[in-house]
C-alpha cells in the first residue's frame, strides 16, 4: 500500500441496495457542464454543447443537465451522484467525442470511487463468528492422520447404482412377492 492512500477515506465496495432488481434506477442525478466561451481550451466542450448536448438529454430524462459559461476559466464536468457523492472532471483541450464518452461513463458509475481507499476486496454485512467455509470444514479429523495413497479414501462416498442394479432389484422384489403369495 503506497502511502498517499492513506489520507484516502476508507470503505469497501457497495452498490445500491438491489439496483436493477425490478427496474434499474440511474445513480447520476446532475451533471454541470462548465465552459469558457472564449477560451481555446474549451472549444471542444463549445461544440458538444451546440451539437450533442440537446440529444444527450432526451436520451437521459433522468439527469439533469446545467451549463453553466465561465470567463477565463478551463472546462469542467461536474457530476453529482443520488448518494450525495460528486466527481469533477477536467475538460481542458477535449474534443466534442471525448466530452461524451466521459459523460457515458459518468453516467453508468454508481458512485465516485477515486476518493475512496478499498478495505477489503470482499465484505459481508453479517459475517459468521465460525469463520469463512471451506471444503474440509466439516470432513473427518481422521483424515489428518491418514498416509496416502489410501484404498479406503480412494474410493467414492456415494456410489451410484445403475439401470441394470435397479431392474434386477425390481425382478428380485417381484420374485419375493410371487413367492409370499403362493405361500
Amino acid at each position: 500500500m503506497s502511502h498517499s492512500n492513506i489520507f484516502l477515506k476508507s470503505g469497501f465496495i457497495n452498490v445500491p441496495l438491489k439496483n436493477g432488481i425490478g427496474r434499474y434506477v440511474g445513480q447520476l442525478q446532475r451533471v454541470v457542464l462548465k465552459f469558457c466561451k472564449n477560451n481555446g481550451s474549451s472549444a471542444g466542450m463549445r461544440e458538444f454543447i451546440e451539437t450533442e448536448l440537446v440529444n444527450f438529454a432526451k436520451s437521459n430524462p433522468g439527469v439533469v443537465v446545467y451549463v453553466k459559461p465561465r470567463r477565463h476559466k478551463t472546462a469542467v464536468i461536474k457530476a453529482e451522484y443520488l448518494n450525495g457523492d460528486s466527481q469533477w472532471l477536467n475538460c481542458r483541450n477535449f474534443t466534442k467525442e471525448e466530452i461524451q464518452k466521459w459523460l457515458e461513463l459518468l453516467k453508468r458509475q454508481q458512485i465516485n470511487h477515486d476518493g475512496q481507499r478499498i478495505r477489503k476486496l470482499w465484505h459481508t454485512d453479517h459475517p459468521s463468528i465460525q469463520g469463512p467455509w471451506t471444503p474440509f470444514t466439516f470432513r473427518d479429523p481422521q483424515l489428518n492422520l491418514a498416509t496416502f495413497p489410501d484404498e479406503r479414501l480412494s474410493k467414492s462416498d456415494v456410489i451410484a447404482s445403475t439401470s441394470q442394479d435397479e431392474l434386477v432389484e425390481m425382478f428380485k422384489k417381484q420374485k419375493l412377492k410371487e413367492l409370499q403369495s403362493a405361500n
